[in-house]
């Protein structure tokens, strides 16, 4: 079994506060919780409050530390299944498990409906007949207070009676709302009696039509974090206006715990967008091909891109949880992703753009030599593989340069390379067809070059190949940053910044034959290309299809320096 992923040797404000607490005893284990709301998939922001939280738990296992997931599916017209399911296999393909800790919002409506009718009773909460607009019209500004509604002093009962016939679906959406009575003038407008149960009347994913009112996100989230006992409730900063109301209503109800609330800076890297509504805009849109589309910054369309879980958990670690709100390279991820992939990941050769070469000296036709491969520098235990070699290969068409500038040290007329592992080869004639294109190249080789250089010769280059009888088909999908803008969410329009060169594809790209095999788990370096993987979803035996998950080096880095 493996190891869970953890950061012990992580240290920052809120892990200090649980270890304070911890040893204080104010707590005897931490209880976290991740609260996602199913309404989409998860990006590569929830990846850090998913270390977090899920890190915390596993980093104090030994004290009993767990943490939760709950759905808070409080908004039925938003949510689905296939979001529930995206959500738990992103979880658990970073190596995050919740045990028997799966919880939703809605487990707990009949409670929070009672909790309801006691702020009720408390005449803290009443029954509000002004619309959506209104609402916001009465509650003012940062600058000016709110004035109370006209229907603010209700008596209990018969706030109690419209109360049960909003339940009962005797009212259509937006007619009514419940509201908690706190304060219209407060500084802090989420306490300017914020709606805490509305009509919606859709069917939910997992309720059906049992219920016609469902309670705010507001409202929901303190009392369900009490139900489960959670310890720390750990969310972004923009949830720091809202602390104030979480601990009303926690001070408010008979609940029987009472979390505490800790804010977090939210990750924000550069040239991606990490907004919900602008990433749903970019699937109904059909910019990308739904949610898994390797170009999204969904964690879906990271692994299907080929993005180890490791690398999002080291870049997590190294962007670390503070206050601060700031923005972090997504160089820092990129570059996660290639130390991750250099160490794990098998070298292939594999020619994109094809040109065939023909070794006119080779002993005779179909004699095959086998060379000696080496599968990945940074594992010994990898080994090496045999590959090939009959006189007859492709390599790549950029290698070749009929009339080459100066310093130019691939194969050109006259000049002499080394196919990578294998022999030295000299260019002696070009095969064209009818419209000048350069259709063959035919070569000689020294059969005395084998993993040695000629004696007296320079040699200065050596470029990849696979063997014509033994490569095999593919197309290749090579992917590059999305936007183009280092900030997308500070452009106005999304659209005006995307990427549309992001995807490149190619067809006809010529690969070793054992990757005839390959699996949608495996990572593989194509030696001079990048780091490429299995597509998970267009990839079938008839058809291979493989994506890039990133460029050997930061092309963007040379783009902007230039």
């Amino acid at each position: 079994m493996s190891e869970k992923p953890s950061n012990k040797n992580q240290s920052d404000f809120i892990r200090e506060i649980i270890k304070a607490d911890l040893s204080s005893g104010k707590h005897d284990s931490s209880i976290t919780r991740f609260p996602p709301e199913p309404n989409g998939y998860l990006h590569l922001g929830h990846a850090k409050s998913i270390c977090l939280n899920f890190g915390i738990a596993n980093e104090n296992e030994s004290t009993g530390a767990r943490c939760h997931l709950r759905f808070d599916d409080t908004n039925p017209s938003k949510e689905e299944t296939e979001y529930v399911e995206s959500i738990k296999k992103d979880i658990k393909w970073l190596g995050f498990d919740w045990g028997k800790h799966l919880y939703f919002a809605s487990d707990n409506f009949e409670q929070l409906y009672e909790w309801a009718v006691y702020l009720i009773n408390k005449n803290i909460a009443y029954v509000d007949d002004l619309n959506a607009d209104e609402i916001r019209e009465y509650r003012g500004s940062l600058t000016e207070p709110g004035k109370d509604s006209p229907h603010r002093n209700r008596s209990a009962d018969e706030n109690l009676k419209l109360f049960t016939q909003m339940r009962e679906g005797l009212f259509n959406d937006g007619d009514k709302v419940l509201r908690a009575k706190i304060d219209m003038s407060h500084p802090n407008i989420n306490m300017r009696d914020p709606v805490i149960y509305r009509i919606i009347k859709a069917h939910h994913h997992k309720t059906g039509d049992k219920w016609c009112i469902y309670p705010s996100y507001d409202f929901a989230h303190g009392q369900c974090d009490s139900i489960e006992s959670i310890t720390h409730s750990l969310c972004t900063l923009e949830f720091e206006q809202h602390r104030p109301l979480y601990e009303w209503f926690i001070d408010k109800l008979p609940v029987q715990t009472k979390p505490r609330q800790i804010e977090f800076s939210k990750l924000q890297p550069t040239y991606t967008l990490l907004s919900k509504r602008k990433l749903i805009e970019m699937v109904n849109d059909n910019y990308v091909d739904g949610w898994d589309d390797p170009r999204m910054s969904t964690l879906s369309g990271l692994r299907r891109r080929g993005f180890p879980p490791q690398s999002l958990i080291t870049f997590c670690k190294s962007v670390g949880i503070t206050k601060f709100t700031g923005v972090t390279d997504i160089a820092v991820l990129e570059h996660a992703v290639r130390e991750q992939l250099n160490k794990e990941a098998l070298r292939k050769m594999v020619v994109l753009d094809p040109i065939k070469l023909t070794i006119t000296n080779w002993p005779k036709k179909g004699q095959v030599e086998f060379m000696n491969a080496i599968n990945n520098p940074e594992d010994n235990e990898s080994g090496k593989r045999q590959i090939p070699l009959d006189g007859e290969v492709y390599i790549e068409r950029e290698d070749f340069m009929e009339n080459p500038p100066k310093k130019y040290h691939r194969l050109s007329p006259g000049n002499e390379v080394r196919l990578r592992y294998s022999y030295c080869i000299r260019c002696d004639e070009i095969i064209k067809d009818d419209d000048g294109n350069v259709i063959e190249l035919l070569c000689s080789y020294d059969p005395e070059t084998l993993g040695k250089n000629p004696e007296g010769r320079k040699v200065r280059a050596a470029i990849h190949w696979v063997s014509v009888s033994d490569s095999i088909g593919a197309e290749v999908r090579l992917y590059d940053r999305t936007f183009t803008a280092e900030d997308p969410s500070g452009v106005d329009d999304w659209r005006e910044c995307f990427n549309h060169e992001a995807l490149n594809v190619l067809t006809g790209c010529k690969l070793e034959s054992s990757l005839r095999d390959a699996s949608t788990d495996q990572r593989f370096q194509f030696e001079r290309k990048g780091y490429f993987c299995l597509d998970s979803k267009d990839s079938s035996k008839e058809k291979l299809v493989f994506n890039r998950t990133i460029a050997l080096r930061d092309t963007w880095a040379k783009i902007n320096k230039s």
